[in-house]
């Protein structure tokens, strides 16, 4: 019999229709048994014997498929590939497959919450209140400023629109323009940096992007501007924000992602930073929506089906570019 292991929690929590998908298919499946993010040891002496991980982002490693021989697929939950080891997989003859539209919405509606949260202090309210102390904050309106929004893929899209819709002006950046229905204003990074109220990033986590914006970035921002990062923990260099928060060098930053988690940093004990445990993902709809899809991937996969969501060559080809060394 097929064995799937689920390593991502929760899972088939919120509606049980992804576990009837493997039940239906004849697929014995195991969930995560400690019942939070799996460190790779814990992955290495759980994946024996399994033929198709369910993952999060846990870390998928050389090292972890070693020890599963067996496996032949990576069902991702979610969009984000930077902890799992594709050209391990692809030596491997592992399949990788994720659900790249699945957590999109979520995560752009979450990045308007807190772009707006941190624009009218609710953050700073909310505490001020609980320790007695009655503060009414001035604050800035959406369509009053103006935000940078740094990676146009699936997300940045999607938060564009939003703010759009809120009548914001929008500065936009990535590798190249892309053609979008709501009129942006494309600049280089450094522009973007100077000129944004707010700045949002929206990037996978690659060698280009790590530490994308670190203490030469954040000393180009205004004293009031605000960063937001919903994307992948390493993308912001989280002592170099904190050290700028403390400084006042900017006013304020939303963060929901960090390079190591459950996060226990710097970043804890800096008043102007509010703190999110990676629930960009986390709504109702598109949690149930990532875990059917990658369900579904697995089912059809072992099936000998085509799958639409695997993960395409230019992710296997980006990874390979930055195991070269980069020229000086």
């Amino acid at each position: 019999m097929t064995r799937a292991l689920i390593t991502t929690v929760p899972f088939g929590e919120v509606d049980p229709g992804s576990l009837g998908l493997l039940d239906e298919a004849g697929i014995a499946y195991v969930i995560n048994p400690i019942g939070r993010r799996l460190t790779e040891d814990e992955l290495v002496s759980l994946v024996p014997g399994f033929d198709v991980l369910i993952a999060g982002t846990e870390p998928l490693t050389e090292r972890v498929m070693e020890a599963a021989p067996q496996l032949r697929l990576i069902s991702r939950v979610g969009v984000g590939l930077d902890s799992v080891d594709l050209l391990a997989a692809r030596a491997r003859g592992i399949a990788v497959a994720y659900t790249p539209e699945g957590p999109a919405d979520a995560v752009a509606e979450l990045t308007i919450g807190l772009a707006l949260s941190l624009l009218r202090g609710v953050y700073l309210a909310n505490t001020a209140i609980r320790q007695g102390v009655w503060t009414r904050i001035l604050g800035r309106r959406l369509a009053k400023v103006t935000v940078g929004v740094v990676g146009v893929g699936r997300i940045g899209r999607r938060v564009i629109r939003l703010l759009s819709a809120f009548g914001a002006r929008i500065l936009a950046n990535d590798l190249a323009p892309v053609a979008l229905d709501e009129t942006v204003r494309w600049v280089d990074k450094p522009t973007l940096y100077r000129e944004a109220d707010v700045v949002t990033l929206h990037v996978p986590l690659t060698r280009l992007t790590r530490n994308l914006v670190g203490a030469e970035e954040l000393a180009m921002m205004q004293p009031g501007a605000l960063l937001i990062n919903t994307c992948r923990g390493g993308v912001v260099n989280e002592a170099a924000l904190a050290a700028a928060l403390r400084a006042g060098q900017i006013a304020g930053a939303a963060v929901d992602t960090f390079t190591h988690e459950p996060y226990h940093g710097e970043l804890v004990n800096v008043d102007t930073c509010l703190i999110t445990p990676h629930i960009g993902s986390m709504s109702v709809d598109c949690r149930v929506r990532m875990e059917d899809g990658a369900a579904r991937n697995a089912v059809a996969f072992l099936r000998g089906e085509p799958l639409d969501e695997l993960v395409p060559e230019s992710e296997y080809a980006m990874r390979a570019s930055e195991t070269k060394p980069v020229e000086s």
